[in-house]
């Protein structure tokens, strides 16, 4: 645990929210409640964690306390799983989902129909992007378009949560040492992902998404799994996104149907000739 301790605490100055977050989800998989953050550091709000750590053991005890105070929170004694909700997605962790082999009960999952109630019949959509990112989503079927960027992702969580596409359950290791088992929700990333990794496959040069797939992608979401977001590795990543996006332009057609995404074709300006075989 001392090793774990030092490398906690040095992250901590990039991200003490992820950090500490990180550290009470570990005593949730059996690690020692007492926080490891004891170890000296310059920073001045060091102190003030191990006090709560010390008050709060776990996780019942935030639930008795919330509830002796009158505290609404989601969760209850029935259902101690934790969420982290955004507008990108749900986390669920922790309670009973802390043995791997324990199926995630129906009621736990909140943004997203079970694929099995979804529609019958599938919907059709397209999205446009430009310079990778996405400018369009037509929906025939409602006879509506969106453009605005908060409209697109409240637009696609919608037809996500309505084709019950998007849920995941894995188990991760984290960035202390432990593996974690998470559930989540993602409705409208996985519809945009989809339809832009597609895209690429068809506007992006291969050795520049093959730089990107082993160097960027890779470093990237180590730094922000870690909490690094605040960093100058981080900059320095990012920089090379732009350049790598430039050629990703076009359209891309969509069906949804009980889980899945299915691209049905895809079509750029940046294809100026037929291919050949």
């Amino acid at each position: 645990m001392d090793a774990q301790a030092r490398e906690m605490t040095r992250s901590v100055s990039s991200s003490h929210s992820t950090a500490s977050s990180q550290t009470s989800k570990s005593s949730h998989l059996g690690e020692s409640p007492v926080c490891p953050l004891r170890s000296p550091d310059p920073n001045p709000l060091i102190h003030l964690l191990p006090e709560f750590y010390d008050r709060f053991a776990g996780r019942q005890a935030l639930l008795t306390y919330a509830s002796q105070n009158s505290i609404p929170v989601v969760q209850t004694a029935a259902k101690p799983w934790s969420t982290d909700e955004n507008l990108f997605h749900i986390s669920y962790e922790a309670g009973i989902l802390e043995d791997p082999n324990i199926t995630p009960p129906a009621e736990m999952w909140k943004l997203t129909k079970a694929p099995e109630d979804a529609p019958q019949t599938p919907e059709r959509i397209s999205i446009e992007f430009k310079a990778g990112l996405p400018v369009k989503v037509d929906v025939p079927g409602d006879k509506k378009n969106y453009t605005d960027a908060v409209e697109i992702f409240l637009a696609l969580n919608a037809l996500g949560r309505k084709h019950g596409i998007g849920r995941i359950d894995i188990v991760e290791n984290r960035f202390i040492g432990v593996k974690s088992r998470g559930c989540y929700e993602s409705p409208g990333a996985t519809i945009l992902r989809a339809a832009h990794v597609d895209l690429e496959g068809l506007t992006l040069d291969r050795n520049v998404r093959a730089l990107r797939d082993q160097f960027v992608t890779i470093e990237l979401s180590r730094i922000l799994y870690n909490g690094h977001f605040f960093t100058p590795e981080r900059e320095f990543v990012t920089s090379a996104i732009p350049a790598s996006q430039r050629t990703v332009n076009g359209v891309v057609r969509l069906k949804l149907y009980k889980g899945n995404v299915v691209v049905e074709g895809r079509e750029s300006p940046e294809v100026r000739a037929f291919f050949f075989w």
